[in-house]
């Protein structure tokens, strides 16, 4: 199984849980310690797809996906990279 790791790429406003542009997060077989469960809870399925070697067509590459948290007011948005490991 691959490993994928979340990256902050863009942040406004005030995340809750504190998350800003540069923190990552590595999203495996247990859940990431530090990652709000709100962005887990969005990241995941996207993040399961990758770990199993599918795609999305509307990304720039086949090992990647750009997610935004759920809360529209304090937008973080993740960058998941698929990688050996």
């Amino acid at each position: 199984m691959k490993k994928i790791v979340a990256r902050v790429v863009s942040q406004a406003g005030t995340c809750q849980a504190g998350h800003g542009v540069g923190d990552e997060f590595v999203i495996d077989q247990t859940s990431p310690a530090g990652l709000c469960t709100w962005a887990l809870y969005t990241l995941f399925p996207f993040a399961e797809v990758l770990q199993f070697g599918g795609s999305f067509p509307w990304e720039s590459g086949p090992d990647k996906a750009r997610i935004a948290c759920p809360d529209p007011d304090n937008p973080v948005v993740f960058e998941l990279k698929r990688v050996e490991g």
